[in-house]
């Protein structure tokens, strides 16, 4: 099946989804970097994940079961992605068994990401949380702004520069 993902670029804050919305596609990014984001009760922003460039940018409950997303998905830098939409996507799963294979692995590995993603928040300081960061994902640490990352660690900004200050000695 030629040609099923559809080559897209964004520029900088384009929102690819937006709360309320109905996931129809996912993205393979290719260049730039995404951020997820829902809003709490409070009205604030806050970051739930970073897409950076060889991952896939997708709000799973949103596509494959047809809700209205709770999640923002918006460019952080100028994007190129490639974007896949769930019919194609269905055609694929069914028709090619690697791709089905690959599928359920890719989800295997994204369920586990974010099981220890949220036992990370419970389980380790502010300070391990972000040099687990620093270490498995430093991309992230170079572009995105301060309070992006802050929210995704699930701090405060300034905490988030005491933070630094203190390991960088």
């Amino acid at each position: 099946m030629a040609g099923v993902h559809a080559y897209q670029e964004f520029k900088k804050g384009t929102l690819l989804l937006q709360e309320g919305q109905r996931a129809d596609a996912y993205y393979c990014l290719d260049a730039g970097m995404i951020r997820s984001f829902a809003t709490n009760p409070s009205g604030n922003a806050i970051t739930t994940g970073f897409t950076c460039p060889g991952q896939i940018a997708i709000e799973v409950a949103s596509l494959f079961l047809g809700l209205p997303t709770e999640e923002n998905m918006q460019a952080l830098t100028d994007c190129r992605v490639w974007k896949i939409s769930l019919e194609a996507f269905q055609v694929l799963f069914n028709e090619i068994p690697a791709f089905a294979t690959w599928g359920r692995d890719w989800m295997t590995q994204a369920l586990l990401t974010h099981k220890l993603r949220a036992l990370r928040m419970i389980t380790e300081t502010a300070p391990e949380r972000y040099l687990r960061l620093q270490e498995e994902q430093p991309e992230i640490l170079k572009v995105a702004p301060l309070k992006y990352i802050a929210s995704y660690l699930g701090i405060t900004d300034s905490s988030l520069s005491r933070i630094r200050k203190e390991i960088r000695g």
